[in-house]
């Protein structure tokens, strides 16, 4: 393998862009339109991509998956160098997780992005 790249399913892809880059720091690599906004896009930061489809899209493109694909909830799970740098980042975006020491070695915080999708936050807890 050379990447994993996750592929979310949203309605709107629009309400995530900001999250990632003006919260988090990634570019806007791809953007292709859709019947109303954007229909797919990725952002990438470092080497690190997440890709968005709109169900839309999904539907055009892929019609077998296009009832999966409204089926669960995506959550991230990013190691982070700085968690009190990104969180400084995230104001007016919910908490879903409060800020925990976690059993393995993690301090960590579960947000939601505008899009609806998860993300774990954590950073190594310090001895």
């Amino acid at each position: 393998m050379k990447s994993l790249t996750p592929l979310v399913t949203v309605d709107r892809i629009e309400p995530c862009l900001g999250f990632w880059t003006e919260r988090l720091g990634f570019t806007l690599t791809i953007s292709v339109p859709g019947e109303d906004g954007l229909g797919f896009a990725a952002v990438e930061l470092d080497g690190i991509e997440v890709m968005y489809q709109t169900y839309a899209s999904v539907a055009e493109d892929i019609p077998a998956l296009a009832e999966e694909t409204r089926a669960g909830t995506s959550i991230f799970f990013t190691e982070v160098e700085n968690l009190d740098g990104v969180m400084s980042k995230m104001d007016g975006v919910e908490v879903v997780v409060p800020r925990r020491k976690t059993f393995y070695g993690m301090e960590e915080v579960f947000v939601r992005a505008p899009c609806g999708t998860v993300v774990g936050l954590a950073q190594p807890v310090e001895d």
